[in-house]
Order: structure tokens, then sequence, then C-alpha cells
């Protein structure tokens, strides 16, 4: 859990292929690849600039960035390709 933000990840939709890019897209190394599922580097998610590539990434759905200081959320997308 983050101070600013939490990100939920569910990586049941993901493929290997989407799981490898979520983890190189992300400038700032929240994700990582563990028995071919993506999961959240909990150290790292207060270092997320929100820039939203994972967001574009992602299957429609599987990550949810709360912001803790404000009432809302950003959800995945699954516009990229990759799918």
């Amino acid at each position: 859990m983050g101070i600013f933000i939490d990100i939920a990840l569910d990586p049941k939709p993901f493929s290997p292929e989407q799981a490898r890019l979520l983890v190189s897209a992300c400038p700032v190394d929240i994700f990582a690849v563990e028995n071919g599922q993506p999961v959240v580097r909990p150290g790292e998610v207060d270092e997320c600039t929100l820039c939203e590539l994972c967001l574009d990434l992602a299957p429609a759905g599987a990550i949810v960035i709360q912001k803790r200081y404000k009432d809302q959320q950003l959800v995945s997308r699954g516009t990229s390709v990759g799918r």
C-alpha cells in the first residue's frame, strides 16, 4: 500500500506477453513478473508518476489505481496491442 495511491492488479487476464510488456513499459519499475504473472512491487508504488502507460497496456479492468488523497480511481482500458 502506498501513501498516495494504491494499485490493485488482477493477474488472471494477462497473457505472458502482456505481463512482459507491462514490466518493461513502467518507467519506475512498479511491476514485476513472478511465475509468469504480473505483480505489484509494494515498495515501489509511491514512485508512480500516474503516466497511465500500465492502464493502456493492461486488459480492461485488470489494474485499478486508487488515489488515496482524492476519491478517484483510474482503471485499465485494455486499448493497446498484445491482447
